[in-house]
């Protein structure tokens, strides 16, 4: 990688340490203050779901206007609204001020992260792009592994809303280094001439595509399976750890650091080591499928711990395989617009997650709703793959008869 580009990798971390400080501080405070996982599970989803439903916006946005633009305005946006979130809690109390600022600065994490997506391919033009994204996610993940520490260390000394104020400053300080990079690289936006007004139109050209386009489908629909452990891991690991497992917060900020330490290795390992995108993806699924179902059913507080390695561990190796390959199955011309909607279709079984935790969690259910979702993660993959094997045996079938038929697979009436 080159020197210049050391900035935006830096920005990159910044920015995700400060949006993993906030995503440390819901969930503990919430149940921390209600001592009820079901307030947990709702306060993830009421933070996660903003983050998802504005993404086709924010995809759409970057086809029009520089991605560097989006970006830069995501992280100045962000730290202003930590900073009104403080305000507001000063003035009002209570912790819905912490969920709220959440929620909005979910939604312009969103922005900046459609952003960077989409500037990855014009930034990193004589890279091999898994090369890249394993770069990218380990800046990330560098970012996951120290956000959970300090966030834990900055609470044992401060309150939540001092905590905020850090997070705040570091969200200026990602800011500046995209400033930094932009000035080092004199990088160039390469505009593909989109200036309808009609904000409808990429979202059903997005949509075209997703029904068109081979494979891309089953890539959401096993995304999707995906992201409801991902999202059931997330809205409940602070109960299971302290509450369910009766583990103090320090060891809780221990299996947060191990989860971001253990995808560190991983995303290492693929930097370095040239895997076939089907292997990736294959191991990956498995590896969080088997991760859900021991963190459900192990009675043990340790059990539960080599679980959540599995899942926050492979979670990334996962999403290189999908990254890579969604980045070669879309046209490049549409790819803001059609990212944000995969984007969000992926990921809105994360607050599904969190609210299937909120209804039925009670009464000490909350290991059996980690086990369901996951067998209903394993019945989505398994579906897919069928799904995916049928299509090719009705492609080879339609190949083979075209030369009898006289005509193309592809012919039309």
């Amino acid at each position: 990688m080159r020197a210049q580009h050391h900035a935006f990798f830096a920005s990159l971390f910044f920015s995700r340490l400060a949006d993993q400080i906030l995503l440390f501080l819901v969930p503990l405070v919430v149940f921390q203050t209600t001592q009820q996982a079901t307030w947990s599970g709702i306060a993830f989803f009421i933070e996660a779901l903003p983050r998802y439903i504005v993404v086709p916006v924010c995809g759409a946005l970057c086809d029009r206007i520089s991605p560097v633009t989006v970006l830069r305005a995501s992280q100045r946006c962000r730290a202003i609204a930590c900073v009104l979130g403080i305000a507001g809690f000063a003035i009002a109390g209570g912790i819905g001020w912490l969920i709220a600022l959440s929620a909005v600065c979910g939604v312009l994490t969103s922005q900046g992260l459609v952003a960077r997506e989409v500037l990855l391919p014009q930034v990193f033009t004589s890279e091999r792009f898994e090369k890249v994204l394993s770069y990218a996610q380990i800046a990330d993940q560098v970012g996951v592994v120290v956000g959970p520490m300090l966030a834990g260390l900055l609470l044992g000394w401060w309150r939540w809303e001092y905590v905020v104020g850090v997070a705040a400053v570091l969200f200026f300080a990602a800011d500046g280094a995209t400033l930094v990079w932009q000035r080092a690289s004199a990088f160039v936006w390469t505009s593909h001439g989109h200036v309808s007004g009609n904000w409808l139109a990429p979202i059903k050209t997005a949509l075209a595509h997703i029904v068109r386009l081979p494979g891309l489908g089953r890539l959401i629909a096993l995304a999707a399976a995906e992201n409801l452990v991902i999202g059931v891991t997330l809205a409940t690991s602070a109960a299971m750890v302290t509450g369910l497992h009766r583990r103090p917060d320090a060891f809780y900020t221990f299996v947060q650091t191990a989860g971001a330490i253990a995808t560190i290795v991983i995303l290492l390992l693929i930097a370095r080591v040239q895997i076939p995108r089907k292997a990736l993806g294959l191991v990956s699924f498995l590896a969080i499928f088997a991760g859900g179902l021991l963190a459900g059913l192990s009675p043990s507080v340790w059990g539960y711990v080599v679980g959540f390695l599995l899942i926050v561990g492979f979670d990334k190796m996962f999403s290189i395989y999908i990254r890579s390959v969604r980045q070669a199955i879309i046209p490049a011309k549409d790819y803001g617009k059609t990212l944000g909607v995969v984007i969000m279709l992926n990921n809105l079984t994360q607050p599904l997650a969190g609210l299937l935790v909120g209804v039925f969690s009670g009464n000490g259910r909350m290991s059996a709703v980690v086990v369901a979702i996951s067998l209903g993660m394993g019945a989505l993959g398994l579906l897919v793959v069928l799904l995916g094997i049928s299509a090719v045996r009705r492609q080879r079938t339609a190949v083979h008869a075209a030369p009898l038929t006289g005509r193309t697979p592809d012919s039309a009436d």
